[in-house]
């Protein structure tokens, strides 16, 4: 079965004993070799108290992130922010070519930088698994270089321009990161249209559904959780595809199925509004004037 409680990982220190691992030589910043790990024959959920950027392939465990599993066949590069939980996971077959690495960052090590607060606006820290940004060979040696510079430089004797210079790197890593995701938007391409075709589904079932009313307007949440991905990771892919985030798309269907009421039925403009899930006319109002331009009123008189 295994642990019912994840186990709570505050420091560095503790990730390096709770997996048997030679001991730190930075208390705030380390990259560990994932061939290195070894896990019990358990499933462990653990809590981390540091950032971690990782990719990990060939390994025998398993990694599950966002209550979905990775698929680790080819180079995967992950994010985990601090206090979100990693399950651990045994696997039946052991693989021998083990590769990968981990990078921990604990906070503290960013403290009264400007990547202290700007790491908090890089989105993909709260991606879901299935989310994880698929590598290309070139792609991943640049990210290896990167992370080879850091251990070099926290190998060597650390001195006043020791963080400054480490800080840059993690900047350059997520710049890079960034980049790539951009990239995955495009390349995935099909999948990723057939992602903007289920969106376009479940508008238009929540809106054609008799709840509507009583259920109220579709939050972005809802519909990443629909869609089974983050709530971030969808206002990216479709700002990418289409220029517009999640909630711009939920309210367009709004003002689609507002346009079909108006011109062929003769409900009051409040009755529309409560039948498309607002709670207030005035705000259905306000959303409708907007976006074209025109009041809901107006609007029907130009069908006169």
């Amino acid at each position: 079965m295994g642990n019912t409680n994840p186990l709570r990982v505050k420091s560095i220190t503790e990730f390096h004993k709770l997996w048997n691992l030679p001991k730190a030589e930075h208390p705030l910043i380390s990259v560990v070799d994932y061939s290195k790990i070894n896990p019990e024959k358990k499933t462990t959920s653990v809590i981390f108290g540091c950032y971690a950027i990782a990719v990990k392939k060939n390994v025998d465990f398993k990694m599950i992130y966002g209550q979905q599993e990775y698929d680790f066949d080819e180079g995967v590069l992950f994010f985990i922010a601090p206090n979100q939980v990693l399950r651990i996971e045994p696997a039946q077959d052991t693989i021998s070519k083990l590769s990968g690495w981990i990078l921990l960052i604990h906070p503290d090590f960013l403290w009264n930088t400007p990547l202290a607060k700007a790491i908090k606006q890089y989105e993909f820290f709260n991606y879901s698994a299935n989310e994880a940004l698929f590598l290309s060979e070139k792609e991943e040696a640049i990210i290896g270089h990167i992370i080879q510079y850091i251990q070099q430089e926290y190998h060597s004797n650390i001195d006043k321009f020791s963080q400054n210079i480490i800080i840059s790197q993690i900047e350059t890593l997520l710049n890079y990161a960034e980049r790539f995701y951009q990239r995955q938007f495009i390349t995935r391409k099909k999948a990723n249209h057939q992602i903007l075709l289920r969106l376009e589904k479940l508008l238009d079932d929540y809106f054609n559904s008799e709840e509507i009313a009583s259920k109220g307007l579709p939050s972005v949440q809802y519909i990443a959780s629909a869609l089974n991905i983050s709530p971030g990771y969808l206002s990216g892919l479709l700002n990418v595809l289409t220029g517009q985030r999640t909630q711009q798309h939920i309210h367009d269907k709004v003002i689609e199925k507002a346009k079909e009421k108006l011109s062929t039925t003769t409900l009051s403009v409040s009755e529309i509004a409560y039948e498309l899930g607002f709670e207030h006319p005035q705000s259905f109002s306000k959303l409708f004037k907007i976006k074209t331009k025109l009041s809901p009123l107006q609007f029907r008189q130009s069908f006169n």
